[in-house]
């Protein structure tokens, strides 16, 4: 039985804790903060809660595959999933509105016939075709086994795009190009509000990122009774099933070594803990790492060759809880994607650090009655992709109002009479997210992607000092609710299998 330390008590530092422990390993979780959850927080005032980080849930099997693993009952004895139907309602800048039904690629194609007219359906059911493709080259390199050396080609676009004269033929085109050219006109826009509620911008992503509305309709949105909170509380009652030891309030500035081997860690307050194994499942900023062998600072990532993907500058999210007067009405959509009039221009403004006047809007009404005080009440959550702090200044009152009234003005097009019925509202900004998280400027990762010569992967799960592995959103595969969750898999594999591990069955 081997001492584990698990920096970070996250969703994918959590997944990774319950199955070590299964395997018969010592598991201790330090957490800087006073509890568990990481992004996946809770907003309570006045009888209305609000999820403080993702709002539905992605790919749910790789939740369901941690609780067949590590105890008795299931995903669903634990908490109350339901697929949300439509999955997603789109409001666009010529007032075009379009509802794409849950889990049904003819209901979809039939909606989007009648929004945009004859052959939409055709078109957009061909682009996802190219993303399944995609998505079976690349799903279990990219998302099911250990990131090995030379990256077994992840760096190449696998999207089969159309290739046309002229600039595109010298390189892949991006997700903006692949879209404007295979679907043309505002249905271009809904691939990239999909790919852009990420993080990835769509002016820069590879096509390979079609594979996100792929895996939506494939797969349903799902949403968890009581919030996204009660998914990590259940993954906290498992560890601790488990019997996983959790210490709160312990924030770590070291990863200590001895011999060339991980060997413990160092807390601000100074104590100094010793273990055969440290698990880091934070953003790396976070704390130190002592020098590898041969004198080569570790940065994040297995070697210097390995560190890839944006450690910091990712995107952050500013979001918006509404408390409204008057229940939510029959029929409401859960999910409704209020467009900027340009997602070329809002992608270029986050490029630039800039304020995106009129950004994508997402709009959140889950109609949960364990949410609001009564029937009378309805709680709304409102989230747009915002630069992170450092590049904008969020601790600016006037750019936190002038988001703020974007935000309501968007939510307008998706509830008529949200100013009338509004009874408060409060803001949430990167500087609270970095506060919740820890992650620099209050960056969110997002999933990694194949393609962009492997800029979009994240460093791989075994480092080059051994005993030391990354999990959560800045390691493979990167983040995301599901991606997090996948870590969990990878590090235990390694751990318990070692370097012949090769991939979640």
């Amino acid at each position: 039985m081997a001492r584990i330390a698990v920096i970070g008590a996250g969703m994918g530092a959590m997944a990774t804790a319950a199955r070590l422990a299964v395997a018969g390993h010592r598991v201790t979780v330090y957490e800087r903060s006073a509890t568990y959850g990481g992004a996946v927080g809770q907003y309570v005032r006045d009888g209305f809660s609000f999820d403080t980080g993702p709002g539905l849930l992605h790919l749910p099997a790789v939740y369901r595959d941690l609780f067949v693993k590590t105890g008795k009952r299931s995903l669903e004895q634990c908490v109350d999933t339901v697929q949300i139907d439509p999955q997603v309602c789109h409001v666009l800048p010529d007032g075009t509105r379009v509802a794409l039904p849950g889990a049904s690629r003819g209901g979809v194609a039939a909606a989007l016939d009648a929004a945009f007219g004859a052959g939409a359906g055709e078109r957009w059911n061909a682009v996802l075709g190219r993303a399944r493709d995609a998505w079976d080259r690349t799903r279990r390199p990219l998302l099911e086994e250990p990131l090995r050396a030379g990256r077994q080609g992840l760096g190449q676009d696998p999207y089969p795009a159309l290739r046309k004269s002229g600039l595109l033929r010298r390189r892949p085109p991006t997700l903006a190009e692949a879209a404007e050219r295979e679907l043309g006109g505002h249905l271009a826009a809904l691939p990239e509000s999909a790919v852009l509620a990420h993080g990835l911008l769509p002016h820069t992503a590879p096509a390979s990122a079609a594979v996100i509305p792929y895996m939506e309709q494939t797969f349903g949105s799902w949403y968890v009774r009581g919030g996204m909170r009660a998914l990590a509380t259940a993954v906290y009652e498992r560890c601790l099933e488990r019997r996983v030891e959790f210490v709160f309030g312990a924030e770590v500035r070291e990863v200590l070594a001895r011999d060339g081997r991980a060997c413990g860690l160092l807390l601000a307050d100074g104590t100094r803990t010793e273990c055969d194994t440290v698990v880091s499942a934070v953003d790396p900023h976070r704390f130190l790492v002592p020098t590898l062998p041969g004198g080569v600072p570790w940065s994040g990532g297995a070697a210097e060759e390995d560190t890839v993907g944006p450690r910091s500058g990712l995107p952050s999210r500013f979001t918006l809880f509404l408390a409204l007067r008057g229940g939510r009405p029959e029929g409401t959509p859960h999910r409704t994607v209020v467009h900027s009039p340009s997602a070329g221009a809002e992608g270029r403004a986050l490029s630039a650090g800039a304020h995106a006047e009129r950004p994508t809007v997402t709009v959140l009404r889950p109609g949960d009655p364990a949410q609001v005080p009564d029937a009378g009440h309805e709680a709304v959550t409102l989230t747009a992709v915002c630069a992170p702090q450092g590049v904008l200044d969020w601790a600016d009152a006037s750019l936190v109002a002038r988001y703020t009234e974007e935000l309501l003005g968007a939510a307008e097009r998706a509830v008529p009479d949200l100013r009338e019925r509004m009874l408060w509202h409060e803001a949430r900004t990167p500087l609270d997210v970095e506060a919740a998280t820890g992650a620099h400027g209050g960056s969110v990762p997002a999933p990694a992607l194949a393609g962009s010569g492997g800029r979009m992967l994240y460093p791989s799960n075994a480092t080059a000092l051994p005993g030391l592995y990354l999990a959560g959103g800045w390691a493979h595969p990167g983040g995301g609710l599901a991606h997090a969750g996948m870590t969990g898999a990878l590090v235990a594999g390694l751990i318990v299998e070692g370097a012949d591990f090769r991939g979640s069955q």
